[in-house]
């Protein structure tokens, strides 16, 4: 079936192309060479849609196996569909942890049926609780696992950081890195300030991310190897991470999108949905970050999809689980940053970067979206199992259209 998409434009890091004609067929999207709709089997107006080559999301948690309830495969797969991501980087905090050969081919395997690409992030330490190390070599030589790390938590101990390193560069493996020195955040809640002070709650200070950062630059010095910071969001760690690439470093580092959208000003009604780790920072820090992007120093952004319940949420401030789910919400979250920052630049964030920092080999895909649709993001729209996000119940402006992901053109219904 052939399929005409009238007056599309090409978004990449090159900038915006003219707007065309494009044609897909036989699995693919090509350039039309006429416009004559008796041709094709279907013409679409797209004069307002932009295409780009397929999503990657680096950083994106899951509840199968052991929390079904917060998140599947299945869920996942849909969320990340309509979000337009064709792959995405699962964190292990699974129960059981994703830690061997065995937890690796489960997922694999359970999500084989489903379009979008899973990539495993696994363990580095056995129930990621940062003693004793995993089968790093034979969940990579068996089941392919090329990506490492803790997932939602940081790698303190030092001595086992320098040894994993050691251990991935035998196969040029990558440690995707939580940087947060958790006694210095121990207790906290929000971003450690004038407004945790306001409210008597406990504060997370800037410190708690920037001695992890400059210790584990240290430690990459001393060992080598290939480590992605993910999530960093304080102006000295991006500081840190520019004079690291500087010095030649083998660093990279991303960003969660809804960094760049709240501040710790956000959280004066106490907003569970708006606890999330690392916490939303002061107007600086969102303005090193921004000037990060801009310059290349951080390479990536990520959802940081983190599905929780509403035992989990719906209750004090304090007690509440950190976490926001952050798929559908994406596309949205570009367009409040496309006058900022541009398509160009962001697009090149969630499709070359991150593709650059993977060493995985990727399937060519596609994402088409309307910057310009409203929708209605509630329980008929979403598409996860959980529905922790302030922006649930609101209206949105972004939709995506269409993916085209292993040669079939799937359309996006929300």
């Amino acid at each position: 079936m052939s399929i005409l998409f009238k007056g599309l434009r090409l978004v990449n890091s090159e900038g915006l192309g003219e707007s065309g004609d494009y044609v897909f067929d036989k699995g693919e999207l090509t350039q039309s060479i006429t416009s004559e709709s008796s041709r094709f089997d279907q013409e679409i107006d797209a004069s307002d849609w932009l295409c780009s080559a397929g999503w990657i999301d680096l950083r994106c948690g899951m509840g199968e196996p052991g929390h079904e309830y917060k998140e599947s495969i299945e869920s996942l797969a849909d969320s990340l569909v309509a979000s337009g991501f064709s792959a995405a980087v699962i964190l292990p905090n699974t129960d059981p942890v994703i830690q061997s050969k065995g937890d690796v081919d489960f997922v694999l395997n359970r999500a084989k049926k489903y379009t979008p690409q899973l990539l495993i992030q696994g363990a580095v330490t056995r129930n990621t609780d940062g003693e004793n190390l995993t089968e790093i070599l034979d969940m990579h030589h068996q089941s392919g696992v090329s990506v490492f790390g803790e997932g939602v938590k940081p790698l303190a101990n030092a001595d086992r950081y320098m040894k994993i390193l050691q251990y991935l560069q035998k196969f040029n493996g990558v440690l995707f890195d939580h940087a947060y020195d958790p006694l210095l955040a121990i207790f906290g809640h929000m971003h450690e300030g004038e407004n945790s002070t306001m409210l008597g709650v406990k504060g997370i200070p800037n410190l708690a991310e920037d001695v992890a950062i400059q210790r584990n630059l240290e430690i990459i010095r001393y060992t080598g190897g290939r480590v992605h910071f993910q999530t960093i969001n304080t102006a000295k760690g991006v500081d840190l991470i520019r004079k690291a690439k500087a010095e030649g470093l083998e660093v990279t580092a991303d960003v969660s999108i809804y960094q760049l959208l709240f501040s710790d000003e956000d959280l004066m009604d106490f907003d569970p949905n708006l606890k999330v780790r690392p916490p939303f920072r002061g107007q600086n820090d969102r303005k090193a970050l921004i000037e990060g992007l801009k310059d290349g120093t951080i390479d990536a952004l990520v959802s940081n999809h983190q599905p929780e319940d509403l035992d989990s949420k719906f209750m004090e401030f304090d007690l509440a689980n950190f976490g926001m789910i952050g798929l559908q919400t994406f596309l949205p979250g570009l367009v409040l940053l496309e006058k900022e920052l541009g398509w160009p630049l962001l697009i090149e964030k969630i499709t070359s970067k991150p593709k650059g920092i993977l060493p995985h080999s990727l399937s060519p895909t596609w994402t088409i979206f309307d910057p310009k649709a409203e929708w209605i993001y509630n329980e008929k729209s979403n598409k996860s199992l959980s529905s922790n996000s302030p922006w649930y119940g609101k209206k949105l402006t972004g939709q995506v259209r269409y993916v085209i992901q292993q040669g079939q053109l799937i359309e996006v219904n929300v």
